[in-house]
This record gives structure tokens, C-alpha cells and sequence, in this order.
């Protein structure tokens, strides 16, 4: 390189090699890339939507740049931008407090081989009692990210959904999963914004992959 930088929008360009270095595996993903993110019970825009949210948890920046630009083309504004963004780090703060949980069972000793228990959820309520001023600022937060307003509860649900995917809390598929079917959402929907979570998880692996070119060539 020549300079110090990392991430250079110019270096999305050398994906190309990678699909001569793996043509096989490289065209069976774009595939399948292609097909999450079409029209389908959710639309293109829903879609690209969870995609923009999805990009900040998993922090490529080059998915970030495609499907924020994406997501423009299919006139979506600003602040609707900002509602998935925001959905985004409200979940992806929720899984590390969800795991918190392990923590408390942790510090106190819990002689128990299940790590993850629905039961377990109660103890979040703890936390208000070691610290409440930061715990009800979370939660207000979190509530205020979750709240309809340009894009519809239901949506922001299918949003959680996707992105407690990447996140990988139990906990939080769980609770999200139950609002996003009390909103309405259908089975279909939350499998579309399931697969739309893998597409990206998976992208964003990928596209990582021009930084390993740049480095294995040592420019």
C-alpha cells in the first residue's frame, strides 16, 4: 500500500481475483447473496434495510458502503437509515448486557451445566439493583431504538431478529423472535431476514478477504 491505511473504497475492486482464485465457491455464494437480498415476502427495500443494519454490527465497511448505496437507489431516507442503525446498536449492546447474565452466573458460582437457560432471563432484572441509574439507561434506550416511526415495529422486530442472528444471543432470538410474531410477522418474513443476516455475515467475511490479499502480498 502507499500509505498506512487498512480500508481503501478502491480495494473492492480485487474481489474479482478472489472469484478467480475460488471461482466455484465464489460464484455459489454471489448466488446465493443475490437471491437473499431479492424481492420476496419482504421487500428489496426491507431488505436492504436489515442489510444497513447488519453491516454496522458486523463492521465492514465495504458492505456498509454497497448497501447503504442500495438502500438509497431504493429511495430510502435518511432517517429511516438512522431507525435500522440504531436497531442495530441497540441489539448488538443488548447481546453483550444479555450475556451479562453468564457473567452473574458466573461470579456467583452457579453449579450448573446449562449455560443458557430461558429461565436465566429473569436475572437481567438484577441489574437495576447494582447499578439503576445505568441500567434504566439502557433500557430506555432500548425501548426508544425499538419504537415505531418511519419503519414499523414489526419491522424493526425483523430487524432484531436478523441481527441477533449475527450476534448470536440466545436470549435475544428469543425475545425478538416472540415480538416479531405478536407484531405480525409471518414465519416467511423472519426466515427471509434470517438468510439476509447470513448473506451479510458471510459477505462481510469476504470482503475482508481483499485485506488478506493485500496482506499476504505485503503491499
Amino acid at each position: 500500500m502507499s500509505n498506512d491505511s487498512l480500508y481503501k473504497r478502491s480495494y473492492g475492486k480485487r474481489l474479482a481475483e478472489l472469484g478467480k482464485l475460488a471461482p466455484d465457491t465464489f460464484k455459489s455464494f454471489l448466488k446465493f447473496d443475490q437471491l437473499a437480498l431479492a424481492e420476496g415476502v419482504l421487500s428489496k427495500k426491507a431488505k436492504e434495510l436489515i442489510a444497513v443494519a447488519i453491516a454496522h454490527v458486523t463492521g465492514c465497511p465495504y458492505c456498509i458502503e454497497a448497501h447503504v448505496t442500495n438502500a438509497k437507489k431504493l429511495e430510502t431516507s435518511k432517517e429511516e437509515m438512522l431507525e435500522a442503525i440504531m436497531v442495530a446498536t441497540a441489539l448488538k449492546a443488548g447481546s453483550a448486557l444479555a450475556h451479562g447474565i453468564n457473567a452473574l452466573n458466573a461470579y456467583d458460582s452457579i453449579d450448573d451445566d446449562e449455560l443458557y437457560k430461558k429461565s436465566y432471563g429473569k436475572r437481567l432484572a438484577e441489574y437495576k439493583k447494582i447499578n439503576q441509574p445505568l441500567s434504566e439507561s439502557f433500557f430506555a434506550f432500548d425501548s426508544e431504538a425499538m419504537k415505531p416511526g418511519l419503519i414499523s415495529k414489526k419491522d424493526k422486530e425483523l430487524i432484531a431478529v436478523a441481527v441477533a442472528h449475527v450476534t448470536g444471543c440466545p436470549y435475544c432470538i428469543e425475545a425478538h423472535t416472540k415480538r416479531a410474531k405478536k407484531d405480525g410477522a409471518t414465519l416467511e418474513e423472519l426466515t427471509e431476514s434470517i438468510f439476509v443476516a447470513t448473506a451479510l455475515k458471510a459477505g462481510s467475511a469476504l470482503a475482508h478477504g481483499v485485506n488478506a490479499l493485500n496482506a499476504y502480498e505485503g503491499e
